[in-house]
């Protein structure tokens, strides 16, 4: 090793020795020789500069990643592996500077220790320098006074060259917090143990070599800039990808380890559900509220065959309990125990409205390959626009909603060579639902009417119409003879209280007669009641314009993208296209014409209840038969696994 550092000494003493023939000071043929090492190392700089893009733009993808695989870690390394491979990027290339850093620092050591080898080439002389009695061979720690300005001059240089860095390095910038600090923290503590335990001349060295390191960042900056490569958007994107997965993840750890006052009923009804015979076909809902999606599939079924139903829901206080019956069999399973539990799952069919099956933590079955996986439903929005890229990538079937939605799977098929999937043309359960509750009211109660009624009704979404403008639009709409019906998605009447409170104090609506904000959802009859109903990107738009037939007035807040990519279908998406077939819409800054439109769309032709009535049996499938359509291919499916099995049994 000794000859190894001699052989680096040897080298770097004829450089020093040059530049200290150019200029006699020891000094400045210091920081001559340190400027020099950085021109010299200069193409390698600048490869690590490329490499570094490389690994920052490669950043958005590998969140992706770690987010879609979240708690894998074999899987995010092999996904991971696959991506540098494809991206030619050498994970390693970042460690070159230090370790080139780290060798002239052995060999400054070895020049500065022997100056009579390297510099005086064993003539005797005196080593002159413009810092005067500060002796650059001399050990600070030993003198002390003011040697004390090179430990310290080196920690601040280490200190400055760690602060650019965090700000326009492009990779040390988009590390964390805790990674910037501890790096800034080894830095200066290297720089101090340089500085007071070396000799001073080894100080000098690394507090310039830290300055010109500064000096040529923002040189590489303008020659490579990184923000002409690097999409920041897409990668901030992944970001919040990654964080609603980790953030996932916690609230999982928080469970686990929190008393969960149901956890003996979860423990029960998890043993039941292995020990019963019959799990043909299982359903899968999220929370309360969610069975509507699955209501008319399940009562046809019900109602027309024999099959048991096993109901699994996350939420222990889903009213599906109060509907128990010998053939509707509820369970309930919490998060955590749900991942194990789909895993082992061995029923024909599982029924489901949640999206992302295997992206996150709802597997397919490990224990069972042939299952066969429904994608239902909530809406008839556009998967394409309002999911992620492949969120329905591992259902086997879809049951679709409409035209749009089946050209749209079928169109990503296609283009990404995904194996075809079984579409069943079914429509919409909830459509069906409202248009029978609508039709069921009294014909009186829908016509005869004194006051317009106005139903505001906003999505629960960034920039929605209750955080962004509704002051504007009933300061618009107020004193046009209209009753105005604020009914905010639950969601948010659960999380901006206050937002809601100032709402009802600015604009009075406890002792007004023409303006109500409306919490209580017990009911939709104020949905039913509505002649127009104004929005922004929420699905209530087409559930209220096609059982109603009547228009809906939309306000362009910025839309909703789930997946950022989906243009490249070429598919419209029925979010968009129905906007202006079902209604009109509004840009924010033409709110003042909102009492013009609204009287337009009550009385345009265009909108009557005949056209939309039009609209809606074009754009969704079986208008009324939702529930018959679905429950029949579910039969139908039983019936053939029914006659599978008793084959292999045979066999």
């Amino acid at each position: 090793m000794n000859d190894v550092i001699g052989l680096i000494g040897d080298v770097l003493g004829w450089l020093m020795y040059f530049c200290y023939r150019i200029l006699p000071d020891y000094f400045v043929s210091i920081v001559i020789f340190t400027f020099g090492t950085k021109i010299v190392l200069m193409p390698v700089s600048l490869w690590v500069q490329k490499n570094s893009i490389k690994m920052v733009k490669m950043q958005p993808e590998m969140n992706f990643i770690k987010a879609k695989y979240y708690g894998n870690s074999e899987k995010i390394s092999e996904e991971q592996y696959e991506l540098y491979k494809r991206e030619h990027y050498q994970p390693l290339a970042d460690l070159i500077p230090l370790a080139l850093q780290l060798i002239l620092l052995m060999g400054v050591i070895d020049v500065i220790n022997h100056p009579e080898e390297h510099i005086f080439r064993g003539n005797p002389g005196v080593l002159d320098t413009m810092l005067g009695s500060l002796d650059l061979s001399s050990i600070p720690a030993e003198v002390g006074g003011i040697a004390y300005l090179i430990p310290l001059t080196a920690a601040f240089s280490a200190w400055f060259m760690c602060f650019i860095q965090n700000k326009i390095n492009v990779l040390q910038a988009e590390q964390g917090k805790i990674n910037q600090l501890g790096t800034m923290i080894l830095s200066i503590g290297l720089s101090l143990y340089l500085g007071f335990f070396v000799k001073t001349g080894v100080g000098i060295y690394w507090t310039f070599s830290n300055l010109f390191s500064v000096v040529q960042l923002y040189f590489l900056n303008i020659i490579m800039n990184p923000k002409k490569y690097i999409d920041y958007g897409a990668l901030e994107k992944s970001r919040e990808e990654l964080r609603s997965a980790s953030a996932f993840e916690s609230r999982n750890k928080k469970k686990l380890f929190a008393k969960d006052p149901y956890r003996k009923r979860e423990k029960a009804d998890y043993r039941r559900f292995f020990k019963d015979y019959e799990m043909q076909l299982v359903f899968y809902s999220e929370k309360n509220g969610f069975y509507k999606y699955f209501q008319n599939i399940i009562e046809t079924l019900l109602e027309k065959s024999d099959v048991v139903i096993n109901y699994i829901t996350s939420d222990p206080d889903d009213k599906v309990f109060e509907m128990q019956s010998d053939r509707f069999r509820p369970y309930y399973i919490g998060e955590n125990k749900l991942i194990v539990l789909m895993m082992k799952l061995e029923a024909d069919i599982v029924v489901m409205t949640t999206p992302d099956l295997e992206s996150f933590h709802i597997k397919r079955s490990l224990v069972r390959k042939d299952n066969e996986y429904i994608y239902v439903p909530h809406d008839v929005n556009s998967p394409n626009l309002t999911f992620r890229k492949e969120a329905l990538d591992h259902f086997d079937t879809i049951f679709s909603s409409g035209y749009l939605c089946t050209k749209e799977i079928r169109k990503r098929e296609e283009l990404y060579r995904l194996p075809e999937k079984k579409i069943i043309e079914w429509g919409s359960s909830v459509i069906d639902n409202m248009i029978r509750s609508y039709d069921a009211m009294d014909k009186e109660e829908r016509t005869e009417k004194a006051v317009r009624k106005i139903l505001i009704a906003p999505s629960w979404q960034k920039d929605n119409i209750l955080s962004s403008c509704i002051e504007e639009i009933l300061e618009n709409l107020q004193g046009h003879g209209y009753k105005i019906i604020v009914r905010p998605h639950p969601q948010f009447v659960r999380h901006e209280e206050e937002r809601l409170a100032y709402l009802r104090e600015k604009f009075n609506m406890d002792t007004r007669e023409d303006m109500e904000l409306q919490t209580d959802f017990s009911s939709n009859s104020t949905v039913y009641e509505a002649d127009v109903v104004i929005t922004d990107w929420s699905s209530i738009a087409f559930e209220y314009s096609f059982a109603t037939r009547k228009p809906s007035l939309f306000i362009n807040t910025p839309m909703k993208v789930m997946n950022e990519d989906y243009e490249e279908l070429g598919i419209t998406p029925i979010d968009i296209e129905l906007r202006s077939k079902i209604g009109r819409s509004v840009d924010t800054d033409q709110l003042a014409t909102l009492p013009q439109i609204v009287e337009e769309l009550l009385s345009d032709g265009a909108f009557s209840e005949k056209s939309l009535e039009k609209i809606r049996n074009e754009y969704i499938y079986h208008i009324g038969h939702s529930g018959d359509i679905g429950a029949a291919y579910i039969m139908d499916r039983l019936a053939y696994y029914k006659k599978k099995h008793e084959e292999e049994d045979d066999d």
